[in-house]
């Protein structure tokens, strides 16, 4: 009977044994990279996107208004000075003018009749026959007879210009950027028709927030680099788009734009650089005289999101040398200076990071040295 107790016992402490869960392992030691962080000089100028405009752009319209006939030019063409860029219907401009003729015909005349009037009564004074009044009545009528005909011949020479000025003709050589009205379309007077970047001078258009327009001021040189390959080369010389070229800042604007809250620059680029006209260009704008500034920068990989930090937290795991473990760091991220983050506050000189492999850590877990990135 004892016998079969201790076997029911063994067999009692088998079946708990087999149901309880077993230890679980132990977690592995990972191995992290490691860099020491420490101050370094800022990279305080400035890279802003633009694009290549003409210095000159004009939105050209009638004089006149009138029903659009034709529009010649397209997008994208070239044009010259006096090349036929639209033309309106002149009937009623040519009829206008030639009322205007036959007033200055009849204005003639009645000049002329005038004329012959006061010589023949001047004859007839000669003579006795008629008192000095007489002759005074009509040199009245002569005076206004030719007041008249003046009056007629302006208005005939501006009846004259309006009827050519159913022609909208290029004032200058350039390129068509845009066309803003179609045929058979009533215009009216001063409505833009074409809009046409004129040859020349070429300028960099790009915008700034407004904590960098301390650092702009009218005559500030600047390096401009083009996105497009073989555009950055002056007129015969060997296209090179890594080369930059010096741009000249030539135009602020006076306030910000109320959508964007940026203000729009213009920079002159050289006369002699063959740049197309809409082309991408990035200008870098030098520091500020006498701004050095130094600061700890980390790459990217070595940040990640703190959670307990809300939103825009951010943190870092440091390296404690004594018990090698890792601990959660928040830091403050003061902006970017090309591909590494600038820390404001939260790490000191000297401390190490793990810089990769930062979201597979735990607080308090154990790592070794993998290898130390040169800060």
């Amino acid at each position: 009977m004892k016998t079969y107790s201790t076997v029911l016992a063994c067999v009692a402490a088998l079946a708990l044994a087999a149901c309880s869960k077993p230890e679980p392992p132990p977690e592995p030691i990972r191995a992290v990279k490691l860099l020491t962080a420490g101050l370094d000089t800022l990279n305080l100028s400035s890279e802003f996107a633009g694009d290549v405009r003409a210095r000159t752009e004009s939105r050209l319209g009638f004089r006149v208004g009138g029903k659009l006939l034709q529009r010649p030019v397209e997008v994208g063409q070239r044009v010259q000075a006096g090349t036929l860029l639209a033309q309106l219907d002149g009937s009623d401009l040519a009829l206008a003018s030639q009322a205007a003729q036959a007033q200055v015909s009849a204005a003639l005349t009645q000049f002329n009749l005038a004329t012959a009037d006061l010589k023949r009564f001047t004859d007839l004074k000669a003579q006795g026959f008629v008192s000095g009044a007489e002759i005074e009545r009509r040199q009245a009528t002569l005076q206004a007879a030719e007041a008249s005909l003046r009056q007629a011949q302006a208005q005939g020479s501006v009846q004259g210009n309006q009827a050519s000025y159913a022609r909208l003709l290029a004032d200058g050589p350039g390129v068509v950027l845009a066309v803003e009205a179609e045929v058979g379309q009533v215009m009216t007077a001063g409505a833009p028709v074409v809009r046409i970047a004129r040859d020349g001078a070429r300028d960099v258009v790009f915008v700034v927030p407004e904590d960098r327009l301390a650092q702009l001021r009218p005559g500030l040189v600047a390096q401009v680099r083009l996105w497009a390959s073989g555009t950055a080369a002056p007129a015969g010389a060997t296209p090179d788009a890594g080369q930059p070229l010096p741009g000249v800042v030539r135009e602020i604007a006076a306030v910000a734009d109320p959508l964007t809250r940026t203000y729009q620059v213009r920079l002159a680029l050289p006369d002699q650089a063959q740049v197309p006209l809409g082309s991408t260009a990035y200008v870098t704008l030098p520091a500020p005289t006498g701004a050095v500034a130094q600061a700890i920068k980390l790459p990217t990989s070595a940040l990640m999101h703190d959670a307990a930090q809300g939103r825009s937290g951010s943190a870092v795991w440091v390296f404690d040398v004594a018990s090698s473990t890792v601990q959660l760091r928040p830091v403050v991220v003061a902006g970017a200076d090309g591909n590494e983050a600038v820390i404001a506050s939260g790490l000191k000189p000297g401390e190490e990071v793990v810089a990769a492999g930062v979201h597979v850590l735990a607080p308090g877990q154990k790592v070794t040295r993998f290898a130390t990135v040169a800060p």
